[in-house]
C-alpha cells in the first residue's frame, strides 16, 4: 500500500494552539493508521535516506509522512524534499523552534490514529512500521511502544531506559561513577540487566522512534515545549506514567539510528541544553515534598557535569587542533 495523501505546497508551520502548545485532540482523518513525524534540522542526506527507507516500502497500514524542516540553513534540506518526495507533507519553519514545538507542529496536521515521532538520522527497517501499528491494535492499555535500535554498525544502540533517580544523577557520567562503575543506581537506570531481545513494559522511551496511540496523547497533552530539547522524551513518558497508560519495548520492529547526526552541529550548545532540560525534568516532577531539600545539591552537580563536559569537548577541541580556529571565527565574528 503507497504512502497517503500527496502533499499538497510546501508551507509555514501552522499556529499553535493558546498557551504555546499544538492541540493533540483534533479527531484523525478515517483512513490513516500510522501518522510519521520527522523533525529535521540540516541532516538533509540522512533525511534522505530515512525518507526512502519508508517511501521505497509497501505497507499494510494506510501511512503518511510529515516532515518538519527547523529552518535548516547549512543544506538545502526543504529544497530536496520538495523535489524528490512529493507524496511527504513539508513544513518549512522560518525559525528553529526546537525538538518539542516542532514535532507539535507536526502532531497538529497528522491524520493518524498512532503517531510516530521519528529522528531524521534514521533507517526503517523492513516491514517497521507495519509491526508496530499491529502491536498497538492488539495491546490497548499501551499508550507508547518503541522499537529495537541499532547502531549503523548493528551493533544494539540501547533505546528504553528507567526514570532517572537522585542517585543516578549522582553517579552517571559523573567522577563517582567513573570510581564505581558498578554502582546500583547506574545499572538501574540503564537498564543493564535488561534483555532487549524481548518486548517488556519500560518507563521510558528513546524520542528519535517513539510511537504514540492518538487517545494517550490527547488525554497527557503534546511535547512540553519548555524542552527545547532533551529530556521531552522522559518527560512525555512520565506524564504517560502518572495518566496510567503503559510503555512497552517492542523488539520485532528494527529501526537503525545514528546518534547525534543534527546535534553534532553544535555540540557546545547542546550540552547546556542538555543539562538545563535536566534541571527542568527534576523541577517538574521531582522537587515535591521532602526531595525539594534536594535542589541546592541537584543545582550545583548539574552544573559542575556541565562545566565539566564543556571543559572535557574543548580539550578535546585542543588536541584536534581545532580551537585556535574556533576563536580566531569568533573574534572574526566579534
Amino acid at each position: 500500500m503507497p504512502l497517503l495523501a500527496p502533499a499538497p505546497k510546501t508551507h509555514a508551520a501552522p499556529n499553535p494552539a493558546p498557551g504555546g502548545q499544538n492541540d493533540a485532540t483534533q479527531p484523525p482523518g478515517s483512513a490513516v493508521d500510522l501518522s510519521v513525524v520527522i523533525l529535521n534540522w540540516n541532516t538533509r542526506d540522512y533525511l534522505v535516506e530515512a525518507l526512502c527507507s519508508i517511501t521505497e516500502q509497501e505497507w499494510q497500514h494506510n501511512i503518511e509522512v510529515i516532515v518538519v524542516d527547523n529552518a535548516s540553513q547549512l543544506d538545502n534540506s526543504v529544497e530536496v524534499v520538495q523535489r524528490d518526495f512529493p507524496q511527504v507533507h513539508l513544513i518549512a519553519n522560518p525559525t528553529n523552534v526546537g525538538f518539542s514545538a516542532g514535532n507539535n507542529i507536526g502532531l497538529r496536521l497528522a491524520r493518524g490514529r498512532y503517531l510516530l515521532f521519528l529522528n531524521p538520522d534514521t533507517i526503517v527497517h523492513k516491514s517497521a512500521l507495519d509491526i508496530l501499528v499491529d502491536w498497538m491494535d492488539a495491546h490497548p492499555q499501551v499508550g507508547a511502544c518503541g522499537p529495537k535500535l541499532l547502531n549503523p554498525d548493528g551493533s544494539l544502540q540501547a533505546s528504553c531506559r528507567s526514570f532517572p533517580s537522585i542517585g543516578a544523577g549522582f553517579f552517571r557520567n559523573t567522577p563517582l561513577g567513573r570510581l564505581f562503575p558498578n554502582n546500583p543506581w547506574t545499572r538501574s537506570y540503564l537498564m543493564q540487566d535488561f534483555s532487549h531481545d524481548r518486548e517488556a513494559g519500560v518507563d521510558w522511551l528513546s524520542g528519535s522512534a517513539l510511537l504514540i496511540r492518538r487517545e494517550a496523547l490527547a488525554q497527557v497533552g503534546p511535547w512540553d515545549e519548555d524542552f527545547f530539547m532533551y529530556c521531552e522524551d522522559v518527560d512525555l513518558c512520565y506524564r504517560l506514567k502518572e495518566a496510567s497508560w503503559a510503555r512497552f519495548y517492542v523488539p520485532h520492529a528494527t529501526i537503525t539510528h545514528r546518534i547525534g547526526a543534527a546535534s553534532d552541529w553544535a555540540q557546545g550548545k547542546m550540552i547546556r541544553r542538555f543539562h538545563a532540560s535536566m534541571l527542568r525534568f527534576f523541577f517538574k516532577h521531582y522537587a515535591r515534598g521532602w526531595r525539594i531539600l534536594l535542589a541546592p545539591i541537584v543545582l550545583l552537580g548539574v552544573g559542575l557535569r556541565a562545566l565539566g563536559a564543556v571543559g572535557k569537548l574543548y580539550w578535546n577541541y585542543f588536541k584536534g587542533g581545532r580551537l585556535g580556529s574556533m576563536i580566531q571565527n569568533k573574534l572574526g565574528k566579534g
